[in-house]
């Protein structure tokens, strides 16, 4: 399973409306939160933001039905939790 990151030349320092270019926008957060393909471990090594405040941003940034949607498909997803897919959970 590949792991989903940023791209080399993210952060782009041109943004504009970007304070700290050195940190993701909730935008990219979200995107990564999204993919199948990236777990919870990898968005806190990139971000800083654990499962819970990835939670909470989620819940903050989406409509509710979004949101639901979003819990179902991830909660318990073994994809989502490296533990989970190294067997050690």
């Amino acid at each position: 399973m590949t792991t989903r990151s940023f791209p080399e030349d993210w952060p782009n320092p041109h943004t504009a409306n970007h304070p700290d270019a050195s940190k993701p926008t909730d935008s990219e957060i979200i995107e990564l939160a999204w993919c199948d393909d990236t777990t919870f471990d990898s968005i806190k090594a990139q971000t800083g933001l654990n499962e819970n405040e990835v939670i909470k941003l989620m819940r903050q940034s989406l409509k509710p039905k979004s949101f639901r949607l979003w819990r179902k498909r991830v909660s318990g997803r073994a994809a989502k939790h490296s533990a989970k897919i190294d067997g050690s959970a």
